[in-house]
């Protein structure tokens, strides 16, 4: 079931070749979806929960202003790429074949698109519903007079002493503009006080202002709100006295965010990022967002000082940054409009007083979140910091806050006298700000950090405890596929494994040292590790299931799925009649439901409350499956240029736990799913209203999440 106002998502398909691939021709490009086209797909998929009656309505605003978010980082990174290679015309870059050129038309078509739907949602049903629910975005021409005094009260006290007019002349060339700031682009009339006329100015939007105001209940409703645009635009004026303000048009600029730093050619590369980061806010622009009202001189005028062309332009009925509005979802007040709050469980083991260290001793523990609480990891951390047994920690961290438990308790176990030792990936996109700060903090109280691999992220989520016990050193470990991140551990589905495994936890050491000391790929005995043998395993993995024919089996629950090798791979298992389920939240690049390539292949996709974010990995070994948790992703830079890991769950119990977990019942979802169809569109497979369906988020919150412990 579709919400009626989004357009048909196979609009979202790449352009293909008209003729059919050759038999035998795997590669080509006509059995590739396009990367970027199939993110702007996903992103139509978060839009229909916004648009979801069934959806509780403050949620329906937090997805909508989720889609913004994602766009943003779209344009400043995908876009921001693609315009890079068009300016030096590069060629195609993947299987499908597209040039930068022709994808960029592309893009641009279907993003243009996907926000006119945006907007839609939010002016037709989504500020309508709030206003019914009395939380309301005050207009200019809905104030009353009280509303109007203190909103002009609020902007001499708050908001003028922040604001620089700049009106364009010789002596005052156009303000730097910075990444996805509001800026207003001001027409004006009339002489200044020197007899000069400058058509134009410019005021920019102090980033320290909020954007969303919520008005003194004494003179509105409990929830009514103004934007901070508004309160600006009713006092313009103020701003160039003499002059008569013609027009006010809001625009805001997305620009390229990638940091360029050649980690060969730098001395350190902390201080190197430090300063990329200064540069970042002033990228090359990529996208340009006005208001609807805004009058072509000028949005074309603002085309040419940015070096864009009109397909970079957007044009929006509403306001130009759709994520502030999550400000109204805390700010309104409005439980009951929002999912009902949860409690994650824990297992059972983890009730008891008994510490850590001797219940790892007796067997693994798995937790399922959000499902299931975080604080177990965090009180691994925390007793291993507090235990006068524990000789070292080394754990990486990729994102995490900067007020996070487990970074203090490192910073603990420092202080204390613990070997600690902080693998902090600097490069972790939009993050890096961040991990500077607390690889700082862990070096000034004596932790040793290091950066990483050059040239490579340290994805591999890894924690390892080194306890000095009566037969010697025993090693404990947490592996995850989520971040040391305690609030997205309550948003994101991920899964942790903490072992005592004497064999995991050598593969976990042998890693870090392989990360502080870069000798030569360590040999592992468990584990599989990118960039080195996770890849060749898996091409492996699927031959040996292809080899069974008819009997084999591949289950797959990843982000997103764009390795052409490993499509090729799994083309070829099903043409020899392997069962394939694949469970790609995100981007996909294959074509399932071709006959004679991939009709025995199917992709769906879960969007729903939490966002899915755990990867296992199943193959079906005629009978005796093998069963895989991951940090990686199947896509060419998780295999390739960065560090990750994957797990084997070999503990029958647990395995069959997850199996039923996080592949049955999302292959069983009849509620959050939707089907891939051979020609890139996807299909809500949720049944009508009054038939029962089944969430697969919904039935881990009834297992774990209300109370339930289950089992470790």
């Amino acid at each position: 079931m579709r919400p009626s106002n989004l357009p048909e998502s196979g609009t979202l398909v790449a352009p293909k070749p008209s003729e059919a691939p050759p038999v035998g021709a795997l590669d080509h490009p006509s059995l590739y979806f396009n990367r970027d086209l199939s993110i702007l797909e996903f992103n139509r998929r978060v839009l229909a929960l916004a648009d979801d009656p069934q959806v509780p309505l403050l949620e329906r605003l937090r997805f909508l202003t989720i889609v913004s978010s994602n766009l943003d980082e779209f344009f400043e990174v995908r876009v921001a790429g693609l315009m890079q290679r068009r300016k030096y015309n590069a060629g195609p870059l993947g299987p499908d074949m597209l040039g930068p050129e022709d994808e960029i038309r592309a893009v641009a078509k279907v993003a243009h698109e996907l926000i006119r739907a945006q907007y839609t949602c939010l002016n037709e049903r989504i500020l309508p519903a709030l206003a019914a629910e009395g939380i309301r975005l005050r207009r200019r021409d809905t104030w009353r007079a009280a509303q109007r005094r203190w909103i002009a009260h609020y902007f001499q006290q708050e908001v003028l002493p922040l604001l620089t007019p700049l009106s364009l002349d010789p002596a005052h060339p156009f303000p730097k503009v910075q990444n996805k700031g509001l800026n207003f682009a001001i027409v004006l009339e009339g002489q200044d006080a020197y007899g000069r006329h400058s058509p134009i100015a410019i005021v920019q939007a102090p980033r320290i202002l909020p954007r969303i105001i919520q008005l003194p209940t004494d003179i509105a409703g409990p929830a009514d709100f103004v934007f901070l645009s508004s309160v600006i635009h009713e006092n313009i004026e103020s701003l160039f006295p003499g002059l008569h303000v013609k027009g006010f048009y809001q625009f805001r600029v997305t620009r390229n965010s990638e940091l360029f730093v050649d980690e060969e050619e730098v001395d350190n590369l902390l201080d190197a990022l430090a300063d990329e980061l200064t540069t970042r806010p002033f990228g090359e622009a990529v996208r340009l967002e006005v208001a609807s009202n805004c009058p072509a001189e000028v949005y074309h005028y603002l085309l040419r000082h940015f070096d864009l062309q009109e397909e970079s332009l957007y044009t929006l009925p509403g306001p130009v940054n759709l994520s502030r509005m999550a400000a109204i979802i805390d700010m309104a007040g409005r439980p009951d409009l929002l999912y009902p709050p949860f409690t994650p469980g824990l297992p059972d083991r983890c009730l008891r007083s008994e510490e850590i260290f001797s219940q790892l001793r007796r067997g693994p523990i798995l937790l399922h979140h959000p499902y299931q609480s975080f604080m177990p990891v965090v009180d691994f951390i925390r007793q291993a910091a507090n235990d006068p047994a524990v000789l070292g920690i080394k754990q990486t961290l990729y994102r995490t806050t900067p007020d996070s438990p487990i970074v203090q308790a490192l910073m603990d176990a420092a202080v204390a006298g613990k070997q600690v030792t902080a693998v902090i990936e600097l490069k972790a996109r939009f993050d890096e700000a961040n991990n500077i700060r607390l690889a700082e903090q862990l070096e000034e109280v004596g932790a040793q950090v290091v950066y990483g691999v050059v040239n490579h992220k340290v994805h591999a989520k890894m924690a390892l405890v080194l306890r000095r016990e009566e037969d010697g050193i025993r090693l404990y470990g947490h592996l995850g596929t989520g971040n040391y991140h305690a609030r997205n551990a309550r948003i994101y589905t991920d899964l942790s494994l903490l072992t005592a495994d004497p064999e995991i936890t050598a593969d976990m050491n042998a890693l870090f040292m392989h990360i502080t000391g870069m000798g030569r790929a360590p040999t592992l005995t468990k584990l599989l590790q990118s960039p080195f043998t996770l890849f060749a395993a898996l091409r492996e993995k699927i031959a040996a299931e292809t080899a069974l024919g008819s009997a084999g089996r591949i289950i797959a629950r990843v982000n997103a799925l764009v390795e052409p090798d490993l499509i090729r791979d799994l083309y070829l298992a099903s043409t020899a009649g392997v069962q394939i389920d694949l469970i790609v939240r995100g981007p996909c690049t294959l074509r399932p439901g071709i006959p004679g390539v991939s009709e025995n292949i199917r992709v769906r996709s879960i969007v729903g409350r939490f966002l899915e974010h755990s990867r296992v990995y199943y193959f079906g070994r005629n009978g005796d499956p093998e069963l895989w948790m991951a940090s990686a992703d199947w896509m060419s830079r998780n295999l390739f240029r960065r560090l990750e890991t994957a797990i084997p769950i070999e503990d029958p119990d647990l395995r069959q736990r997850l199996i039923r977990e996080t592949l049955e019942f999302y292959l069983e979802d009849d509620c959050n799913a939707w089907a891939m169809t051979s020609d890139g569109s996807y299909t809500h497979l949720r049944k009508p209203a009054e038939q029962p369906c089944h969430s697969a988020q919904d039935r881990l919150l009834a297992l774990y999440g209300r109370g339930g412990v289950g089992n470790g």
